[in-house]
């Protein structure tokens, strides 16, 4: 069933691709495999998947040994400080930094490995209190913070949009992390780009495709729901 899962997501990725003009080539799609079992990782990797996303360090850590090497992962839930040392050196994209401590954090690990860690700011656009993320008036300010650091690099921004029935509710969030990447490229910061955009799930991925999403976060789309008994 994820075979032909995947390939109907890949196939309204593409459609969405088309209708906001862009190249396929745009857009990564990552396989969201929290709470998934090995078999099924292996099974959306058979049918082409390479990029898999987790949210927890200690699941990520688990699964990274088991399965083939060429694999892109990326760290998509709340990462505390405690755990940054568990998965530096080991990530494609740190999706989920918010705070300048927390890349500090990261730098400090990447530079015992002279190494330049790849990070997303995440941005609490909808302003939700139950959500990680920097407010949206404070994002220029900490991706400013955060470029002095020499081991890190801001590639670009990622949000978690609410969830709604209606995933056109969700264009004025995805619009709004647009804007924001774009104003934040004017600024010409060094050691940061913002050529990365991580906005749109299952529920709302073919919107935020439409209004500029580089990378989408497809678990359920996917791998069907999960399981939160375990």
């Amino acid at each position: 069933m994820v075979k032909e899962n995947l390939a109907e997501v890949e196939r309204r990725v593409s459609e969405a691709c088309h209708r906001a003009g862009r190249d396929r080539s745009e857009v990564t799609l990552i396989a969201v495999s929290k709470t998934k079992p090995l078999p099924m990782l292996q099974e959306a990797y058979d049918a082409g998947a390479r990029d898999f996303g987790e949210n927890k360090v200690q699941e990520m850590t688990g699964k990274i040994p088991e399965l083939p090497q060429d694999i892109r992962w990326h760290l998509i839930g709340h990462l505390q400080r405690n755990k940054v040392k568990y998965i530096v050196g080991k990530t494609a994209l740190i999706h989920s930094v918010d705070t300048y401590r927390l890349a500090e954090e990261i730098n400090i690990h990447a530079k015992k490995q002279n190494i330049v860690v790849p990070i997303l700011i995440e941005v609490n656009v909808a302003n939700e209190a139950s959500k990680f993320g920097v407010a949206t008036e404070d994002t220029l300010q900490l991706v400013k913070d955060i470029s002095t650091l020499e081991n890190v690099s801001v590639k670009g921004l990622m949000t978690i949009a609410p969830f709604v029935d209606d995933p056109e509710d969700n264009r004025i969030y995805f619009r709004k992390l647009k804007d924001l990447s774009v104003d934040i490229a004017k600024e010409n910061i060094d050691n940061v780009t913002m050529d990365v955009l991580s906005m749109g799930m299952t529920g709302d991925y073919e919107v935020a495709i439409e209004e500029g999403a580089t990378m989408v976060r497809v678990g359920t789309g996917i791998f069907g729901e999960r399981n939160y008994q375990r």
